[in-house]
């Protein structure tokens, strides 16, 4: 009979937008997890940890040492079940959770969706290392700041109307603005020199801030961007005249679809994507790592178009026994995810899952009692759930779980 509660040992990478040492909750939680050879380095900065399958950063079984996605295929019927099989076509798990300590912004991007995926894949692997889109959820475990799809177009085009803005509009006389010229409008912003972005940020720094409307943030920001990367980084222009700027605390969502552009900025949130790695970068990078300007513009997409459209609302989990876990569901196939929240002595339970899952705590300790079988809870421990089983989750001090699946 096979195991379907394996505990996983997972990988944390060290991307320099990440946390410094014991700063990053995505280190704290991988030197957590017990047996593992994670150590922290106060030198270091850690950015993810990631739980799943992607051969990038792997998760292994705790217990065995194998590669999660080895098990997964030899047991794949049992572990998986023919459902997500079947919907997949692979025995891969269809999404990769993670856990991101922000530092600073990370580049400005989006990710292609599954037509240009394909074909980047093909023609250069190395870059782009499979054929999926990546539409994703980021969930805040407290405050987080974020640049995410576009403002509404009246917005951006008042903005434009200010002197040292005009210079980036196709025609500064006409009263129409579309996405068309909005595309058009970024392309100028990511073509221009260093200098010509340098002066712009003096100049919208030197405007009294009643000019930027309700945005008063945009002049604030400017330094603090700055200072991140470089004076003359053209992500800086775009994320704060055209992008929707959130804060968000503890609980909050958003979801971003496959050529959405965003670039977090700070805090510790739960990641969760479609199983891919592909991602076009065009600032809050190095130059010589952004790719193609025209290709990023080409790709656009302009949904969402409003703070609000963000947002992804949490809804009770209608598996939820007790009512203590919240899903979220973005509007896409490949997974949900699930937050868990328990005082000390509460406890939870969750019907059948009829896919494959896994579960990471970020907060407290507790039990997970899966056919009839318990396993302990605590911060930094991660473990895969098969589908078709019923848990229970019991804290024993206050506990904080989320779980990605997939059915």
């Amino acid at each position: 009979m096979v195991e379907k509660v394996l505990q996983l040992k997972c990988g944390c990478n060290e991307y320099g937008w990440g946390k410094q040492g014991s700063k990053s909750l995505a280190a704290q939680l991988a030197s957590k997890t017990p047996g593992t050879d994670f150590k922290i380095d106060e030198d270091k900065a850690y950015s993810e940890m990631w739980f799943g399958t992607y051969p990038v950063l792997p998760s292994y079984v705790l217990e065995t040492g194998e590669d999660l996605q080895d098990v997964l295929d030899k047991h794949s019927k049992e572990l998986i079940g023919d459902t997500v099989i079947n919907k997949f076509n692979h025995t891969k798990l269809p999404y990769l959770p993670k856990v991101l300590s922000i530092a600073k912004a990370l580049p400005l991007q989006l990710h292609p969706n599954k037509d240009l995926a394909s074909k980047l894949h093909a023609k250069d692997p190395d870059n782009f290392t499979d054929p999926n889109h990546k539409p994703e959820i980021a969930l805040a475990l407290g405050p987080f700041e974020a640049f995410c799809g576009f403002k509404p177009l009246s917005s951006i085009h008042k903005l434009l109307q200010l002197e040292p803005l005009q210079q980036f509009l196709p025609d500064a006389k006409s009263s129409s603005f579309s996405d068309k010229t909005l595309k058009e409008v970024v392309r100028n912003m990511l073509k221009a020199s260093p200098d010509t972005i340098k002066s712009v940020n003096t100049a919208l720094q030197n405007l009294p801030a009643s000019s930027f409307g309700s945005d008063t943030y945009i002049p604030k920001l400017i330094p603090r961007l700055a200072a991140q990367y470089d004076e003359g980084d053209n992500g800086t222009i775009v994320a704060l005249i055209t992008m929707n700027y959130l804060q968000l605390n503890a609980g909050d969502s958003i979801y971003i679809p496959a050529d959405g552009i965003h670039a977090y900025l700070s805090g510790d949130i739960i990641e969760c994507m479609a199983r891919s790695d592909n991602v076009l970068n065009t600032g809050f990078c190095p130059r010589a790592d952004r790719n193609s300007i025209d290709m990023f513009c080409e790709v656009l997409t302009f949904q969402p178009h409003d703070a609000k459209e963000c947002i992804l609302p949490a809804k009770t989990f209608e598996k939820s026994k007790n009512g203590k876990t919240k899903v979220y569901a973005p509007p896409l196939s490949e997974f949900n995810m699930l937050a868990t929240e328990l005082k000390e002595g509460e406890s939870e339970g969750l019907g059948r899952i009829e896919g494959p899952s896994v579960m990471v705590v970020t907060e407290g300790e507790g039990s997970l009692v899966v056919e009839g079988k318990e396993y302990k809870l605590s911060e930094g421990y991660v473990y895969f759930v098969g589908q078709g089983v019923e848990r229970k989750i019991r804290a024993s001090k206050g506990l904080k779980a989320f779980t990605a699946y997939a059915e």
